[in-house]
């Protein structure tokens, strides 16, 4: 008997294993597809031969422009890791959604209450932000609810089909678990869930600057500088911001963005605003122009109106639960506090489930710093 031939052909079965496993459901999980896409997006002003387009251009992806790539790729694991366990706030849902309220469940996942609404911002309860379940970046921390507890949410929106922030499992279990809800999505986002048979009439998609309203709330589609892709198609659907407009209170969700001169003509036209979910993660050199640093964000919040409303609250999103840059995992925070200090912008960092009632006076917290 040849043993290196079994021994060869043993690890050639588990390696074909292990790729079947890691390739289970991967086009149900990716979404639609091109054709399923192009009739609604092909109406767009953004949409141009064939891709939705920035109003800012964007620069392409360089992996050198920030030097060390390699290294900095072998030291990700290490650095873009908390050294202990995130720790996880109690859940706690009023039973009537407050005035302004919001909870971070970790990345971009966040509950907003305003004006008696409650409106659910991409969330993502996967373990991975991958269409595999086997391979792709894991949470670093647990969902801090199971979705089944949530209170009715009225609203969820989506600002983009990436899968850090468009997740397969989390969509048809809130349209199970949520019956009345709506989907809220960029234009060409729709063909996803349709994909993931979420029903025609719960889906609303909008263009940049189009809006909806859920009784009295107002709901507007609104710009960002990004781009989208699912699988090996990119831009074939529509990014966004989003803009909240109850009764008495105003909230700007950036969802996910490079910083970009338009924010300050959409707090021009829309703001100012009582609360900004801004993202301030994962950025970096090599791609400046699609995930705002933590000191464009307290700029980005200040261009929304916060110069005319010292009392608006900055909480970040975008960051602490999964490690997609190379920066340390704490950085965006160690950053963002003194650029919000300098410029006197008031901000809240609350830990994976903490809810933050912006009527009330908070207590500094540091529950970051010892994380590493």
């Amino acid at each position: 008997m040849n043993l290196g031939r079994v021994a060869s052909s043993a690890a050639a079965g588990v390696g074909l294993a292990w790729l079947a496993r890691a390739a289970r459901g991967l086009p149900t999980s990716i979404g639609a597809s091109v054709s399923d896409i192009r009739p609604y997006a092909a109406g767009s002003p953004q949409y141009r031969e064939g891709r939705f387009h920035n109003t800012e251009p964007s620069s392409a992806l360089d992996p050198e422009a920030g030097g060390g790539f390699v290294k900095d790729l072998l030291a990700r694991g290490s650095r873009g890791r908390p050294m202990r366990d995130v720790p996880i706030a109690p859940y706690v849902a009023p039973v009537d959604s407050g005035p302004l309220a919001v909870t971070w469940f970790g990345h971009s996942s966040a509950l907003v209450e305003i004006d008696g609404y409650r409106v659910l911002a991409d969330p993502v309860w996967s373990d991975r932000v991958s269409p595999s379940s086997t391979i792709g970046p894991m949470r670093l921390h647990r969902p801090p609810v199971e979705l089944s507890v949530l209170p009715q949410i009225d609203a969820v929106i989506i600002s983009h089909d990436h899968y850090d922030h468009l997740d397969r499992f989390t969509v048809e279990t809130l349209a199970a678990t949520q019956p009345r809800t709506k989907f809220l999505v960029p234009v060409g986002v729709g063909a996803h869930l349709r994909k993931w048979r979420v029903p025609e009439e719960r889906i609303v998609e909008l263009d940049w600057d189009e809006h909806t309203e859920i009784d009295g709330l107002k709901v507007t589609c609104t710009e960002a500088r990004h781009f989208s892709g699912r699988g090996l198609q990119r831009n074939i659907t529509l990014w966004s911001s989003w803009v909240l407009t109850g009764p008495a209170h105003s909230v700007f969700f950036g969802g996910d963005s490079g910083y970009t001169r338009r924010f300050a003509d959409l707090g021009e036209k829309y703001g100012p605003f009582d609360l900004t979910l801004l993202p301030v993660g994962a950025y970096d050199l090599r791609w400046p122009d699609i995930h705002m640093n933590p000191e464009e964000a307290v700029r980005t919040h200040l261009d929304l109106g916060g110069t005319e409303r010292r009392d608006s609250l900055l909480v970040p999103v975008h960051w602490g639960t999964f490690n997609l840059a190379f920066h340390a995992w704490s950085e965006p925070i160690a950053r963002l506090l003194p650029a919000a200090e300098a410029d006197g912008v008031a901000t809240a960092v609350p830990m994976p489930g903490q809810r933050v009632d912006v009527s009330r006076p908070r207590a500094e917290e540091t529950w970051w710093v010892e994380l590493g």
